[in-house]
């Protein structure tokens, strides 16, 4: 068995189109900082999305994947929040959290707009999302803001 080592990666050829190096992705970030007070859960799932986030300087299909991640760090808040979630789908989780108040109109839009995109791509009817880092800083922050609030409001 022969063992083929993958090369170090190289910029991904439509990075420049967004940043001129490696150091500005830190710069197209910064100001998503985890929550205070969210889960550890939701913490390290949305510092795993916005590494991706950086990553995509090099595989810029990672900006797909790490707006997808942030809408999980919004479900395990929403579990948290929503009494007797248990197992429920993410779409009666943003339906009930309406419902009852913990999600505004706006918000149950875009994480509904968010989880047909997920769900399209985890059941292959999109076989290839890509969304370019411009785009997907606006989602991303969206994830990081309602975290923030969900922890930020007092619980039943």
């Amino acid at each position: 068995m022969t063992t083929q080592r993958l090369p170090f990666p190289v910029p991904d050829e439509r990075a420049h189109y967004f940043v001129d190096s490696y150091a500005d992705m830190h710069d197209l970030v910064e100001d998503l900082g985890v929550p205070v007070g969210a889960p550890e859960a939701a913490a390290t799932v949305l510092r795993t999305a916005r590494e991706l986030l950086r990553q995509s300087y090099y595989c810029y299909e990672f900006s797909t994947v790490a707006v997808m991640h942030s809408l999980i760090a919004v479900e395990i808040v929403l579990c948290d929040r929503i009494p007797d979630a248990g197992k429920k789908p993410l779409h009666q989780l943003i339906k009930q959290g309406a419902a009852d108040g913990i999600l505004t109109a706006r918000q149950a839009e875009y994480l509904d707009y968010g989880r047909q995109i997920r769900n399209g791509m985890a059941h292959g009817q999109t076989t290839h999302a890509v969304m370019p880092p411009a785009m997907a800083i606006p989602m991303m922050t969206t994830s990081f803001t309602i975290v923030s609030e969900l922890c930020a409001a007092p619980t039943g």
